[in-house]
């Protein structure tokens, strides 16, 4: 019998940006060697710009909505990579949030974010907000990228890879942490149950 401190967690890794030639794709790349390096994730890229994903948000397709739903509910922990664009986080990302609701409830999420001057941190914080109101959790600690567009290489690379690593490695013990007491936490009792 595995122990549940043993067992795979699901991890769903979402993109924040939609836009045509998006730079998310280098640092959601970067984001999932770090997932799969740690190891004990199973892991699921939600990806807006997806056909499937993108039918699902809209909501025109009750089947690609359902499916949207299924591995948000799935999930045990979620990393959203999110830019930050004036100020705050791409429409694409809320209205992918929005397609869900009691999916994200009691249950962790992390981010890597990057920008210009401010690395994202903004986009962050009002996303924050926007988990609390679905009774997720939003962990302490993320990776930062400041002027992300200068810290990687063509190649797709680090240049100075030292600080983001340790930031990795701490963001995916402790979501990995949070997501294992949560999963617990429902299975003794369901949060929709958790009522006054």
């Amino acid at each position: 019998m595995t122990s549940s401190s043993t067992q795979t967690l699901d991890l769903a890794l979402i993109y924040g940006s939609a836009r045509p030639g998006r730079f998310c794709d280098t640092v959601a790349r970067w984001a999932v060697e770090r997932i799969e390096r740690h190891g004990g994730f199973g892991l699921d890229v939600i990806d807006p710009i997806d056909p499937a994903v993108a039918l699902g948000v809209a909501g025109t397709d009750a089947e690609a909505r359902a499916a949207l739903r299924r591995r948000l509910g799935q999930a045990d922990a979620f990393v959203v990579v999110v830019p930050e664009y004036n100020h705050s986080y791409p429409a694409p990302l809320k209205a992918l949030i929005d397609s869900g609701k009691d999916e994200w409830n009691a249950k962790p999420v992390a981010f890597v974010s990057y920008g210009a001057t401010s690395g994202g941190i903004r986009a962050v914080e009002h996303l924050r907000q926007v988990f609390a109101e679905l009774h997720a959790f939003g962990t302490r600690d993320g990776v930062v990228f400041a002027n992300a567009w200068s810290q990687f290489d063509e190649a797709g690379a680090l240049r100075e890879p030292t600080g983001a690593e340790t930031a990795a490695r701490v963001m995916l013990a402790r979501l990995g942490w949070w997501a294992r007491a949560l999963r617990e936490a429902r299975a003794v009792l369901p949060y929709a149950e958790a009522t006054a």
